[in-house]
């Protein structure tokens, strides 16, 4: 046997094995692998140069500007004071964030994928005494338009990745548009903006190979998570099932910063938004999230478009947390200036604020969706902004990106991102003008154009910066000590879950850390989750075969909050979907009553039947069939019903359809597998007449959780409804009981 060095093994990420901890002695770059190899070094005519083929790579042994200037930091912004606001003369965050800005044509570096939607905002008017914004005022209507999106991945990568979501949404507010540029994860990676290009190069496909796509089971990623400490909040939530939502339609929204909202009388209220689904907050698993990347990519786009097109109208209520505007601006020990935390809600309820319900598809994919800008610095009189340092530097790369991205500096002329209230800004000609400006005075002072556009004051709507009080301080490139704490709030929300969920974490860790070549990055990565906890640390080294490190730091423990598992309550369940299997043996009668009672409670009733076309005589008012025994999979459905014998089809052999299996079974082996991998992934399962031996054909227990048989389907549709209320049959996973 040899020995297991001599075994060339593939996929190392770097040239030589990295240290556990991070390097500090300086040392020129690393030369590239042995299997790599760049193109010849030729001038822009062809003319060979004599130049060695790496020459045009980085060199030097440190980090400097794009000028050669040696650089002593690139983790902090320039701040008037830890606390205070980054200044415009940071010209080396400048050069980093408007170098990254445009590092990728013509698709966005990040949220690259999406999805929107159109629809209506409808105030509550519960935060019109906290804000003189003027669609927050009561039963005030704003249009809006709807961004979701993946983080990492490209726009052709599949939507149910482990991923961070975006979550943006465009009020057309008669005060110009306002911009709320969230997540589906209320804390961020990074403190700090300028380490935004950084965590983004870190997550992205290693730059050799382009590989992995839309993830971040890499080295690179978890090499700098494990370095960079400060990320583990953000991390812990993405391991979670908040990483792989069921839907769109069941995803939190979070602005993630610290805002103002500013009263008619000048007062300051700080806040954090939220948005919360009326359908609740749902997850996948991770077999089916897997499955669902290959056998439909497309799933949360499709979700989305077809709940709208069938009338089930997502819908999401507006909430905020609201702080003293203090000096200190912290709240409970909590530094609301700092984006990796998150305020408890039992410490802070959520007040809901306004009702958006989505009720519209776009028209035309790339000019709505694809073109819509969003900017965290599109504000209305009533919200300003807050010295969050992520949050400041994000106010210069939005405005910036959108000029690469765009063509130019006119992209609010676009249909979908051009405001609905009236725009005089004296901003003149550039690529993509579509405006026809009048006048001959593009400039204040004038007289030529009778003065307009004329100064408006508070009085008239005028949005005014909150004139918030800098104090003296040194220029330097610092946070404040109260950034300091990276552990302490991912333990809150690892051990505020349940015991499945808290599994669904650990086999998330374990499946990363596992796609990792190199063995010191695992090792790093085990040393943060020491410090988060022990029970955690000690499951995924043991599932990565490594030992569990003892914590290098005492963090303090915190009050759990239920409000962040996603277990144990019901909801609504408008908008699910739920599969009828069926064939010409089925009582069709009993199978129109099953659609008439889902449809009626808003669920999505889809037959599945042996072929296309219809089950029944056109005589018979036959049964139309959506998908067939080739078509489905489970993963379409939130539950599955059988109303047939589910007897093998035409098609039913390996040589048509790889699902199928061998001749001579009672059931078609498409139904066997739609059937396992529901009861698996804890769908809901039911069954009526000769479906019941169908259910038993496929080896599922007649008395599982979750598996409702009857005599009609007057008795098993109420029963799957009730079962879909709570999402999943949670207690067929062994850690729910445990």
């Amino acid at each position: 046997m040899p020995e297991e060095s001599a075994i060339n093994i593939p996929g190392a990420p770097a040239g030589e094995q990295p240290a556990v901890v991070e390097p500090t002695n300086p040392r020129e770059p690393l030369p590239p692998k042995p299997d790599q190899q760049g193109p010849e070094a030729v001038s822009p005519t062809g003319s060979p140069t004599g130049a060695p083929e790496h020459s045009r790579a980085q060199s030097g042994q440190y980090l400097t500007t794009a000028q050669g200037t040696r650089l002593p930091d690139t983790d902090h912004s320039l701040k008037a004071g830890p606390r205070g606001p980054i200044l415009l003369q940071d010209h080396h965050l400048r050069e980093k964030i408007t170098h990254f800005d445009h590092e990728r044509i013509p698709e966005r570096v990040v949220h690259a994928r999406g999805a929107g939607a159109h629809g209506v905002f409808r105030s509550y008017g519960t935060a019109a005494n906290l804000t003189r914004a003027g669609f927050l005022a009561k039963d005030v209507e704003t249009p809006v338009f709807v961004r979701f999106s993946t983080v990492l991945g490209s726009r052709g990568s599949a939507d149910t990745v482990r991923d961070t979501r975006g979550f943006s949404t465009k009020f057309y507010t008669d005060e110009g548009t306002y911009d709320l540029v969230g997540n589906n994860i209320p804390v961020f990676f990074i403190q700090d903006g300028i380490k935004f290009p950084d965590i983004v190069h870190a997550a992205k496909p290693h730059p050799d190979r382009e590989i992995p796509q839309a993830q971040s089971a890499h080295d690179t990623f978890w090499d700098f998570v494990s370095l960079h400490t400060e990320a583990q909040a953000h991390t812990m939530w993405n391991m979670s099932d908040r990483g792989i939502p069921r839907s769109y339609r069941t995803m939190e929204g979070f602005g993630v910063h610290t805002f103002r909202l500013v009263d008619t009388e000048g007062a300051t209220t700080l806040v954090k938004f939220h948005w919360k689904p009326k359908q609740g907050v749902h997850s996948l698993v991770w077999e089916e999230a897997q499955i669902i990347n290959g056998m439909d990519p497309d799933f949360h786009r499709r979700d989305l478009a077809d709940a709208i097109e069938a009338g089930a109208y997502p819908e999401w209520e507006l909430g905020i947390q609201t702080f003293p505007d203090t000096e200190d601006q912290m709240f409970e020990g909590i530094d609301l200036l700092d984006p990796t935390k998150f305020v408890p809600e039992e410490l802070a309820p959520v007040q809901p604020i306004g009702l958006m319900t989505l009720n519209a598809n776009p028209v035309n994919y790339f000019a709505e969706t694809e073109q819509v800008a969003f900017h965290p610095g599109h504000l209305v009189p009533g919200i300003d902004v807050t010295n969050d340092p992520l949050l400041q530097v994000r106010l210069f790369s939005y405005l910036d990106t959108q000029i690469s991205r765009l063509g130019g500096p006119n992209f609010a002329q676009i249909p979908i991102n051009r405001p609905q209230a009236p725009v005089n800004d004296m901003l003149r000609d550039g690529m993509h003008q579509t405006a026809v400006h009048a006048g001959v005075a593009p400039y204040r002072p004038n007289s030529l154009d009778g003065g307009c556009p004329f100064k408006a004051g508070a009085d008239v709507g005028a949005f005014v910066d909150v004139p918030e009080e800098v104090a003296e301080a040194i220029k330097q490139r610092k946070n404040p000590a109260s950034f300091d704490d990276h552990y302490s709030q991912p333990r809150l929300f690892f051990r505020s879950l349940t015991p499945v969920e808290q599994d669904h974490v650990i086999q998330a860790y374990t499946f990363e850390l596992g796609k990792c070549y190199e063995k010191p990055v695992r090792e790093r990565q085990l040393l943060a989750l020491a410090n988060i906890d022990a029970s955690l640390c000690a499951a995924v080294a043991r599932g990565l075969g490594m030992p569990a490190p003892e914590a290098t730091e005492d963090v303090p423990d915190a009050q759990p909050s239920p409000v962040l598992s996603q277990l144990g309550k019901t909801w609504p369940v408008a908008g699910r979907v739920v599969g009828i299997v069926a064939d010409e043996s089925s009582d069709l009668e009993a199978v129109r009553d099953a659609r008439k009672a889902l449809n009626d409670a808003g669920i999505v009733p889809l037959v599945i039947a042996p072929s296309g076309g219809t089950l029944g005589g056109e005589d018979d008012g036959g049964i139309p069939v959506q998908r067939t025994y080739l078509t489905a999979r489970s993963t379409e459905f939130d539950a599955v019903i059988v109303a047939g014998s589910a007897a093998p089809a035409d098609d039913a052999e390996q040589g048509l359809d790889a699902k199928a299996g061998e001749p001579g079974v009672s059931l078609d082996p498409r139904v066997v597998l739609l059937l396992s991998e529901a009861f698996r992934h804890a769908k809901a399962i039911g069954a009526w007449g000769s479906g019941s031996a169908g259910v038993a054909a496929a080896s599922i227990p007649n008395d599982a959780p979750g598996v409702v048989l009857g005599d009609s389907a007057g008795q098993v549709v109420p029963q799957i409804q009730e079962l879909l209320a709570a999402h999943r049959a949670w207690e067929r996973f062994p850690a729910a009981t445990a």
